[in-house]
């Protein structure tokens, strides 16, 4: 299969705060926030969501193509897709711009507070998506580019090209409207729990009335694993087991990553979601969002732990 994803390429600095976000945000002065959160540490990772879910598919066999704009430091995040055998083709470089950055600040709660230099991703790419076999490709439509995630789902559905909403963090670009029609056509929409909450608040819709615009709705759930919603039954899928928890930044794209496997693999949607689980248990073992790593076998071998024979 053909998988094709439409998203951003970043680098992320990711800091650790000892304490807690709650202990110095008062709810009585939010009108006149002003908090500095000392760190322990900074680095700086590889990251995106088009770069997050390149990457673990590639520990998964697969090419996927990445479509998506990077910044004028494009050099070393290009070697390491060249490390990892991810195709660089569908990325274009906006030389008058840096990289889009992430700076994900996590309690010891592991409450995040993110911000967000989209730097190169205010651009839109231009991809040719035309020769793509419908009957043997998909395209997730994850957080970047407002116009990109809007004209590929126009294009997608054009062209009868299966396709997943996967709005995130993008959410405060978009009107109620424009998600409705973004959604209506759609494969599925994946969001976390949160998000789906503000996208039914954001449409006005409710879950049944998102279902009747998609094929199903997958909502992850952390540490409570992910549930599936199709228009005839819901199907929980359980958390596969971490051997520690150390970051849960990546854990979506690590998930949506194992989703796609499955979907190519042509499992049922539950055991896709099953995959999916098992590739976010990597991540989270590890601090940034692609330094997670295992062979094919070392991961079949860790689903039939927990699922049984993948």
């Amino acid at each position: 299969m053909n998988i094709f994803i439409s998203g951003s390429m970043a680098y992320d600095r990711i800091m650790d705060f000892p304490g807690s976000f709650a202990d110095y945000i008062l709810p009585d002065k939010i009108h006149v926030l002003n908090v500095c959160f000392n760190v322990n540490s900074l680095q700086e990772k590889f990251g995106g969501t088009a770069g997050n879910i390149a990457y673990s598919l590639s520990l998964l066999d697969e090419k996927p193509v990445i479509i998506a704009t990077i910044g004028k430091d494009y050099e070393n995040y290009f070697d390491w897709l060249k490390t990892h055998a991810i195709s660089n083709e569908g990325i274009t470089i906006v030389r008058e711009e840096f990289t889009a950055g992430a700076y994900i600040t996590t309690d010891k709660s592991d409450n995040q507070i993110t911000g967000f230099n989209p730097g190169a991703m205010k651009q839109a790419t231009n991809y040719d998506l035309s020769s793509a076999d419908p009957n043997s490709s998909i395209v997730l439509l994850a957080p970047g580019n407002l116009q990109d995630m809007i004209g590929y789902a126009t294009r997608c559905r054009a062209t009868g090209i299966p396709y997943i909403c996967d709005p995130g963090q993008s959410l405060t670009l978009w009107t109620g409207e424009q998600l409705r029609d973004w959604i209506r056509g759609s494969m599925m929409l994946i969001t976390n729990d949160y998000e789906l909450e503000v996208i039914m608040k954001m449409t006005g819709l409710i879950k049944d009335e998102i279902l009747a615009l998609t094929g199903m709705v997958i909502t992850t759930l952390g540490e409570k694993g992910s549930l599936v919603c199709m228009k005839d039954r819901d199907v929980s899928i359980l958390a596969a087991r971490a051997s520690r928890v150390l970051d849960p930044t990546g854990a979506g794209d690590a998930y949506r990553s194992g989703l796609l496997k499955g979907l190519a693999m042509g499992k049922n949607i539950e055991d896709a979601a099953k995959i999916g689980a098992v590739a976010a248990a990597y991540a989270v073992e590890n601090y940034g969002t692609q330094e997670h790593c295992y062979t094919y076998e070392e991961f079949s071998e860790r689903y039939q732990q927990n699922f049984g024979a993948l």
